[in-house]
């Protein structure tokens, strides 16, 4: 048996930085992962240039069911922080749109620097291997290693063609902990019912509000050959609820009336020449269509109009269920946070046994938030060890 500080399991974001944390502060630390090679996520993010984090960063923009647990790890290591440390590296960066940080050359560059960082604190990483946990004696044991800490590190199911499982809750539960309902986030909703035309457009984009109860974002809305997806869908699927049905504004940017104002300005364009002025001319055939108003405008009735731009800003649909995890960003739910400590990450019923990342019930916006709670996370769970 060899004796190590900490055994880490999962060789991701909140995995490899924890790690390095650790090992540079002097602790002994080995690192499975059951894949052939760490960072795998990390890799296919931002389009292969890994958005690394978001210099907006807050605990409001996280979804858990104690909104204050984030608060203290985030606070104790910033977005500023990892920006540091990538540019200590020399990687070029970009901010993208809405504080997004992306490189300018390769994810890559992210996963060789927290390998540096990692083998700069000796830490030793063993890949391929399926880990088998047992705890005895207050230390864990996993295949010829033993330490007094493990660290779940291991993700949730989103992706699974990524190797991406449900083992950190199996493990949870296993040691008597509590797991919040997994559910896909950052996913694309699906349509059914008479809501099916709008598959026809697929392919279309355009800026909108979409709403799910109270949140709310504005950003691009694409239509697809199942549903709906883009930005702004995605943010909202992470607060949308089987069963609900969400708004979408597709036509932010008007102030009430403008139709009627339409109406007097230009009385012999149809309502769908009107729409294909601010958004493409798919899209405004099937709204116009849907709204029943092939009249010009100069003879439709002002009720009519009204009722239109209602509709128009506050559409509804009724989503049938989402493209499952297969193909969510991220997963809401996991581990219960009510059984961790926010500051150290370790679990008041198991001491030695820490869970950090995705495997947490954590949930980042859209746009290098998951990536920053990693980073935190792990760095809580690294100096806490």
């Amino acid at each position: 048996m060899i004796d190590y500080d900490a055994i880490i399991l999962g060789g991701g974001a909140a995995g490899l930085m924890c790690a390095a944390t650790a090992g540079q502060r002097g602790r002994r630390v080995l690192l499975v992962e059951q894949a052939g090679q760490v960072g795998k996520k990390i890799l296919i993010s931002g389009g292969g240039r890994c958005n690394f984090t978001n210099i907006h960063t807050a605990p409001d923009r996280y979804l858990s069911q104690n909104p204050h647990f984030a608060k203290s790890a985030l606070s104790r290591y910033t977005a500023q922080d990892f920006l540091a440390l990538v540019e200590k590296h020399g990687i070029a960066w970009h901010e993208k749109t809405l504080g997004q940080l992306f490189c300018d050359g390769s994810a890559r560059q992210i996963v060789d620097m927290l390998l540096d960082e990692c083998a700069r604190g000796g830490v030793e990483i063993v890949t391929g291997l399926s880990p088998q946990v047992e705890h005895a004696d207050a230390r864990f044991r996993v295949g010829e290693a033993s330490a007094p800490a493990l660290v779940i590190a291991t993700g949730g199911p989103s992706i699974p063609k990524m190797g991406a499982t449900g083992y950190a809750y199996d493990l949870a539960r296993k040691f008597g902990l509590k797991v919040v309902e997994p559910r896909p986030a950052l996913v694309p909703l699906t349509l059914g019912g008479d809501e099916i035309l709008f598959r026809d457009i697929s392919g279309v984009s355009i800026q909108v509000i979409a709403y799910a109860g109270k949140a709310a974002f504005r950003e691009a809305a694409l239509f697809t050959h199942r549903g709906l997806s883009g930005p702004a869908i995605l943010q909202i699927s992470s607060y949308w609820r089987h069963g609900e049905p969400i708004e979408i504004n597709f036509v932010p940017d008007v102030d009430p009336g403008w139709l009627l104002g339409a109406k007097w300005d230009r009385p012999n364009t149809t309502l769908r020449k009107y729409l294909a002025i601010n958004m493409p001319d798919r899209l405004a055939e099937v709204l116009a269509d849907r709204l029943g108003i092939q009249t010009k405008l100069g003879d439709t009735r002002d009720r009519a109009l009204l009722e239109a731009e209602r509709r128009l800003s506050e559409w509804t649909f009724h989503p049938n269920g989402t493209e499952g995890f297969a193909k969510a960003e991220v997963t809401a739910g996991g581990i219960s946070t009510a059984e961790l400590s926010s500051k150290t990450m370790e679990a008041a019923k198991a001491p030695g046994l820490y869970a950090i990342g995705e495997a947490v019930d954590v949930t980042g916006w859209l746009g290098g938030y998951n990536f920053q709670w990693a980073w935190a996370s792990g760095v809580a769970a690294g100096n806490a060890i």
